[in-house]
């Protein structure tokens, strides 16, 4: 009896310790990880870092995109646009359609969000209606708000007839500015109304249930509770908006085609105006690698500074 509690005492003892070693990494367990990831390394090396290595070196030349003959003239392209007035101009503006435009997308998307996130089918409709103009492709969007806000379109018929008079919605360098925004913030809003209502979805019902048993209004209640709670998609949205609209080119083309006397040209549309229709492909690249540097600091920025905001509120 003795012996037999003797011989089992060292597994018992030992198991312990076998449980905690840690099993070496084999190499097939290393060669599974990098089959799985490979091929998403891989595109993404050929799709984002080759194509960026190319545009930085293509800026550093005063190709054509035409001619065999090219010479490098190192960083004159990126002299040239810092020194251009009309790349200033459309990177003002383009400047002003994203701080702008992200604002009035998250604004009507969280409010439009709080109003009809509840269950309904009169809600799922609206949800409907309100997320469709964005599935629309962007050209489609500028030339129907092209016909709708010209000078005899169905909106200055409209005011028109009650006397109001014509609008240059698309002829003054001013209302076309605002009509652009305004034509954007109108096709877009629905995908931040999308993430808002799932954000909203997801907050426990025990909040909103304790603070209306403690007499806090549906207004308190969403500035308390909602807001504070889904902070992480107010950060994706503001990112994913603010990113999307630096980049802003289709529903300027199909709208105003830059115009009026260039005033509503993005930084985009004077990338590709450069590239082909001046055939100065080493100034468009020197062009497209200052925004992507540009949009990757503003995420960047953004990101961090909302995950402060939000480590605060956690606190």
């Amino acid at each position: 009896m003795t012996t037999a509690s003797t011989s089992r005492a060292p597994l018992a003892v030992n198991r312990p310790e076998q449980s905690g070693r840690r099993r070496p990494v084999r190499w097939a367990d290393r060669l599974a990880g990098v089959a799985m990831t490979g091929p998403a390394v891989a595109v993404f090396i050929a799709m984002f870092v080759v194509p960026m290595i190319l545009a930085f070196v293509l800026s550093l030349t005063d190709w054509n995109g035409y001619s065999l003959e090219f010479h490098f003239i190192g960083f004159e392209n990126y002299r040239f646009a810092f020194r251009n007035p009309r790349t200033l101009d459309a990177a003002t503006y383009t400047a002003i359609i994203a701080v702008v435009g992200t604002v009035l997308c998250n604004g009507l998307g969280l409010t439009v969000a709080a109003l009809i996130s509840g269950a309904g089918r009169t809600n799922t409709v609206l949800r409907t209606i309100f997320f469709y103009p964005y599935i629309i492709s962007s050209l489609i969007i500028g030339f129907l708000w092209s016909a709708l806000l010209a000078p005899h379109g169905a909106v200055n018929t409209s005011l028109a007839a009650i006397g109001l008079g014509p609008v240059p919605f698309l002829t003054n360098p001013t209302f076309a500015k605002a009509s652009v925004i305004g034509t954007i913030a109108w096709a877009h809003f629905g995908f931040n109304m999308v993430l808002y209502i799932a954000g909203i979805k997801s907050v426990p019902t025990e909040y909103y249930e304790a603070a209306a048993m403690d007499g806090a209004s549906r207004w308190r209640q969403f500035r308390s509770i909602t807001v504070p709670m889904i902070a992480p998609v107010v950060t994706v949205n503001l990112v994913l908006t603010l990113v999307g609209l630096l980049k802003a080119y289709d529903v300027v083309l199909a709208l105003t085609d830059g115009g009026p006397a260039g005033s509503t040209q993005t930084i985009v549309y004077q990338i590709l105006k450069d590239s082909f229709a001046q055939s100065r492909l080493g100034l468009g690249a020197a062009q497209s690698v200052v925004l992507l540097l540009v949009t990757a600091a503003i995420g960047l920025a953004v990101t961090f500074a909302r995950r402060g905001a939000d480590q605060k509120v956690a606190e």
